[in-house]
């Protein structure tokens, strides 16, 4: 990494409609469920599953998925041909850094950190928390996951290329590059937050991202009911598990790993 300061950015007031990229983050080397995002879901991958939902949301200027150079991960590159979405390579541990080159390499000004293991990403979510960045003055950071109000699995990140670079030479613990953002969130004092939270009942109890066999089970029991469709928004995911409650107990077991876990 450069020493000093990043690289000065323009304004994003300054700028109107920044470009925005979403940079969906994957990799085969999963170390509790291996391989889980080429996994097949009700008819297609995982990974497709995401690329697509991904790409419905009206704010995005552009979706790519950032994977590895192990070469374990050539599989990952294949599946973006078939599917027609940029596919990028970079450090495999550092994801600051495969982000970083990313965002470098689709000119993204403002970048939407989004995981390859949620296959029920909403892509109005996805919206509500891009235009929440764009209309808060001065914003470096927005997400829905400091405050969770949504199931686990809807995590949406924005922020700015600026503090993505300032995060990139400063941030030095190994889970603040493993996952991203922490250094972020973790400096309130530097970046400037804005917490989006859901207006109605709080369900972050409900856990609907792909760690485990267990996790797996419960998305794809989802898609099933919802005809294997990747068109849905989340409430309808919601609608199949307060009629059926016995689903979210599936995978309720199941702990977060920590940040310093990675």
């Amino acid at each position: 990494m450069d020493a000093g300061h990043p690289p000065p950015f323009p304004s994003l007031s300054t700028l109107g409609r920044a470009r925005t990229v979403a940079i969906i983050q994957a990799r085969l080397s999963s170390s509790r469920l291996p391989g889980k995002v080429l996994m097949d879901l009700g008819g297609d991958t995982l990974l497709s599953r995401v690329v697509r939902r991904t790409a419905r949301a009206r704010t995005l200027d552009q979706s790519v998925v950032a994977t590895t150079t192990d070469p374990r991960d050539d599989a990952i590159i294949t599946e973006c041909a078939r599917l027609g979405v940029l596919c990028l390579r970079g450090a495999e541990a550092d994801v600051l850094d495969r982000y970083r080159d990313a965002a470098t390499a689709t000119d993204a000004q403002v970048v939407v950190r989004i995981t390859a293991d949620c296959p029920l990403i909403d892509p109005g979510l996805i919206d509500q928390v891009v235009d929440a960045f764009f209309h808060t003055h001065g914003a470096d950071y927005a997400s829905n996951t400091q405050f969770r109000t949504w199931p686990r699995g809807l995590d949406v990140e924005v922020f700015s290329r600026a503090a993505l670079e300032r995060a990139w030479v400063e941030a030095q613990e190994p889970w603040q590059r493993v996952h991203v953002t922490p250094y972020l969130y973790q400096h309130p004092e530097l970046f400037r937050m804005h917490a989006v939270v859901a207006e109605n009942k709080d369900h972050s109890d409900l856990r609907w991202t792909v760690d485990t066999p267990e996790d797996f089970a419960l998305v794809q029991t989802l898609y099933r009911h919802l005809g294997n469709r990747d068109d849905f928004g989340w409430q309808e995911a919601l609608t199949v598990v307060e009629r059926e409650p016995e689903l979210a107990g599936l995978n309720r077991h199941v702990r977060q790993k920590s940040l310093e876990e990675g």
